[in-house]
C-alpha cells in the first residue's frame, strides 16, 4: 500500500517534466503526503492540486452518514469494480514523486522505509480522479503486488510509471492502461529509517 509519499520537487521542475501546464495558482504542499490531503496531479494536461482519497461514505448504526473516509489506493485488480471503474476508463492521471513510504516493526513501534528509484529525483505513480460532492476534485494511487527489492517491505506497491508509458496511460483504452499495471522492473533503493511512523490520516483500501 501507500499511505504517504514524498514530492520535493518544484512546481515548474514537475510542470516541464511532465510538459503540462502549471495550473497550481496559489496553492503550496508539504514535501509529504498523506491521505485526506492535498497532492499534486497531472490530469487534463495540467498540474493541478487534488485531494488525496476518493471519498466512502458510511453510515453510522443508526443509519446517519459519518464523516468520509479518503480512500487513496486502488487494486489493480479492481479497477473494473463499480467504485473505480467510470474513473479508470475516463479519468486517469499521473501523480508525481520522489518516494514513497511503507511502515515496517512491531505494533506501536513502526517506522517509516523510504522506497525510490535509484538517479531518479522524479517519476509517477499511475493514479485515478474524479470530482467529487465531498473534496471537489481528487484522485486515488494505483497499488498492485510488490516485486523484487519492495516485496522484501511490503505485499503491494504503486504502480510507477516508466516516462515512456505516461501517455499510453492517459490516453490508451483501458486495455492499454490495465497491462502497464504491474510492479517497477528496475533497481529500488530502501532507506529503513528510525523515524516514527505517523499516518497523518485515516486511510482506506478497495
Amino acid at each position: 500500500m501507500c499511505n504517504l509519499y514524498r514530492m520535493t520537487q518544484s512546481r515548474s521542475e514537475v510542470a516541464k517534466w511532465f510538459d503540462a501546464e502549471d495550473a497550481l495558482g496559489g496553492a503550496n504542499f508539504g514535501a509529504e503526503v498523506f491521505p485526506g490531503y492535498p497532492g499534486a496531479v497531472v490530469a487534463q494536461g495540467k498540474l493541478q492540486q487534488m485531494h488525496w482519497g476518493f471519498p466512502l461514505i458510511l453510515k453510522g448504526k443508526s443509519g446517519q452518514k459519518l464523516k468520509p473516509k479518503p480512500v487513496n489506493n486502488a487494486r489493480s485488480d479492481k479497477l473494473d469494480s463499480f467504485f473505480w471503474r467510470d474513473s479508470f476508463d475516463h479519468r486517469r492521471c499521473l501523480v508525481p514523486a520522489t518516494a514513497w513510504a511503507e511502515a515496517e516493526g512491531p505494533k506501536g513501534g513502526k517506522t517509516r522505509t523510504w522506497l525510490s528509484l535509484p538517479g531518479r529525483e522524479l517519476f509517477a505513480f499511475a493514479g485515478v480522479w474524479r470530482d467529487s460532492d465531498e473534496w471537489g476534485a481528487c484522485y486515488s494511487i494505483v497499488i498492485t503486488e510488490a516485486a523484487g527489492a519492495a516485496a522484501e517491505v511490503h505485499t503491494r506497491m504503486p504502480v510507477v510509471l516508466a516516462q515512456s508509458d505516461y501517455r499510453r496511460w492517459i490516453e490508451g483504452t483501458p486495455s492499454e492502461a490495465s497491462s502497464l499495471c504491474h510492479p517497477w522492473e528496475g533497481d529500488i533503493a530502501i532507506d529503513r529509517t528510525g523515524d516514527a511512523w505517523s499516518r497523518g490520516g485515516q486511510s482506506r483500501l478497495l
